[in-house]
């Protein structure tokens, strides 16, 4: 499990990166390491897309893009604003 600093320092990572770099594994990551720091957290997937919930905060990552691995810039903006409503990454 990581402590809340280094999920902290992932998600600042990937919100001060280059945002067309992000997969789907990193949005996993972090959320899956919040609910090990007792976050509430829901994941649900749809036909072209997964919707998180953590805590108050829902977003959703599409994670159907042909040929990349990588997800479109809006999908990891939506988890940044997510982030931001929850104090874990400061704008």
């Amino acid at each position: 499990m990581a402590d809340l600093r280094r999920v902290k320092a992932r998600i600042r990572e990937i919100a001060e990166g280059n945002r067309k770099n992000v997969t789907l594994e990193d949005i996993r990551w972090v959320v899956s390491h919040l609910e090990l720091n007792h976050y509430t957290v829901t994941e649900r997937r749809t036909t072209h897309e997964i919707l998180f919930r953590v805590e108050s905060q829902r977003f959703g990552v599409c994670g159907h893009n042909p040929g990349s691995r990588h997800i479109k810039r809006c999908y990891v903006d939506e988890f940044i604003r997510a982030m931001v409503e929850l104090s874990l990454y400061e704008d």
